[in-house]
């Protein structure tokens, strides 16, 4: 018996379940991408499949209803692959293990997908509807939208006829997105080669207990970044043990997700061990105190480990003390939008090879300029300390529509599905919306979703009845475009 199947809507969560029983990380995504071609060709619905795995599948508008402007419905079929330590699926060959209490939907040890899986499920359970009235359907499922927005960016839109775009990719029921910030990642590099060891004593330090999270919703909560903790950890170590000498530092997966933990090798002068160990003590009292409340499960540790060769003393000190220099979080708040973030960079990945340092920054802004400077403070950074910097996935930010008219009936519908009224936000998130405008001048395009908490996290869980409610408003929008364009 399917796990979900006491959910409403059932085809919704039937449909999701489906996805969830593949694997679908980023960069993983040719057999998430033909589910959705055969659910098209069983439908006998005009579909595309590109080159990267996008995804476009046509409907005709309901008979009498073919006068209505053609609605796009976009989702991403990605997902961020979280699992805890103690976990042994092989995420990128297993699905997911589903877990419900009936409120809540979660996967067992993992992350859910439900950023974006429930956008993906709603959208083919309104495809598979023939009881609906609707306009003209263009549904797009992007790929690899995680790590860049790689998808949209190589999407062809030259035959999608849409100007209307609802893209369901929010994670706040009622909660109406207008606009979004725009970003770029970089790749970082500081030299460093390894040399013998002289007799130093070798440790395996240990940072963990990391909520973590999504470097654009969770940015503002003050949670800790183990890849920055960590560096700030052996820069204050090197200060008090003279001669300390970097080995090896890991931590994180993805771009975008605030690290949750870094396990660095660091060596020192024997006769100075102790000491070591009493320092790395005392530091976790003191991330203890300063991130109780936000991450009160921190904890720092050392073990004694075999180490043959480190980085010499003043690459060590060179590359600790860059990494103490680069900024992490946020930057700058929004004056239009209080509470938004307008300005934010994430240390995301970071791994010692054999020639230095290499690591990676997402950095967010919604104001052009403001995402070109952070880029120059810290080329400018990297430079000092002898490194570089190279820029990949640059995505434009999504402006404000004054006068949008989707916005306007999504806001009725809304109303008259809740009998609330909706809020209109901007969000610091990255979202494929400022993609599609760019690529579909005249585009008006609003995001919406349900209550998704702690996404990009082994945490993750998506509230059932808010699908429910989220997936009725959208039907609602359809059949008001479809009844504005009857015949």
């Amino acid at each position: 018996m399917a796990v979900l199947s006491g959910l409403e809507p059932k085809m919704v969560f039937e449909y999701f379940e489906k996805l969830c029983s593949v694997p679908h990380g980023s960069g993983n995504t040719k057999q998430i991408s033909d589910m959705c071609v055969e659910f098209a060709k069983e439908l006998g619905l005009p579909w595309r499949q590109d080159a990267v795995n996008n995804v476009v599948i046509w409907k005709d508008a309901s008979p009498g209803c073919e006068g209505a402007d053609p609605i796009i419905l976009q989702g991403h079929i990605d997902m961020v692959c979280v699992k805890t330590e103690d976990c042994a699926k092989d995420m990128a060959k297993e699905g997911l293990d589903l877990v419900t209490d009936g409120t809540w939907v979660w996967a067992d040890k993992t992350s859910l997908g439900g950023d974006n899986g429930i956008a993906v499920a709603m959208i083919l359970a309104i495809l598979a509807d023939d009881s609906l009235p609707h306009p003209p359907l263009e549904a797009v499922f992007t790929v690899d939208e995680e790590v860049g927005m790689d998808g949209a960016f190589a999407l062809d839109c030259s035959d999608l006829k849409g100007r209307k775009l609802v893209n369901l990719d929010s994670e706040e029921e009622g909660v109406f997105t207008v606009s979004c910030a725009g970003g770029v990642r970089l790749d970082c590099f500081l030299p460093g080669e390894q040399v013998p060891l002289q007799g130093e004593t070798g440790y395996t330090v240990t940072l963990g207990g990391l909520l973590g999270g999504h470097s654009g919703a969770e940015i503002d909560k003050g949670r800790a970044s183990a890849n920055q903790v960590m560096g700030r950890v052996l820069y204050s170590a090197m200060e008090r043990i003279a001669g300390l000498r970097l080995a090896g530092i890991r931590g994180g997966r993805f771009d975008n997700v605030i690290c949750s933990g870094n396990q660095a090798v660091a060596a020192v002068p024997a006769e100075r061990a102790r000491e070591f160990e009493a320092f790395i003590r005392e530091f976790d009292g003191v991330l203890k105190n300063e991130y109780a409340g936000c991450d009160d499960g921190i904890t720092l540790t050392c073990n004694q480990a075999a180490v043959d060769s480190a980085l010499s003393k003043e690459a060590t000190a060179n590359i600790l003390r860059t990494l103490l220099a680069v900024p992490q979080g946020v930057q700058a708040m929004n004056v239009d939008f209080p509470g938004l973030v307008q300005t934010s960079l994430n240390l995301g990945v970071m791994d010692l090879k054999e020639d230095g340092l290499h690591f990676t920054i997402s950095v967010r802004s919604c104001i052009a300029s403001q995402k070109a400077m952070i880029v120059q403070r810290l080329r400018a950074i990297l430079a000092l300390g002898g490194g570089t910097l190279a820029e990949r996935a640059d995505y434009p930010g999504w402006q404000y529509n004054r006068s949008s008219a989707l916005r306007e009936d999504i806001l009725a519908a809304y109303r008259r599905v809740s009998g609330k009224e909706g809020k209109i936000e901007a969000t610091h998130g990255g979202l494929e919306c400022g993609l599609f405008i760019e690529k579909l001048p005249g585009l008006d395009a609003v995001s919406l979703g349900p209550e998704i908490r702690d996404v990009h996290s082994v945490q993750e869980r998506l509230n059932a009845a808010s699908a429910q409610r989220v997936y009725a408003v959208v039907c609602e929008l359809l059949k008001q475009e479809a009844a504005a364009g009857g015949i």
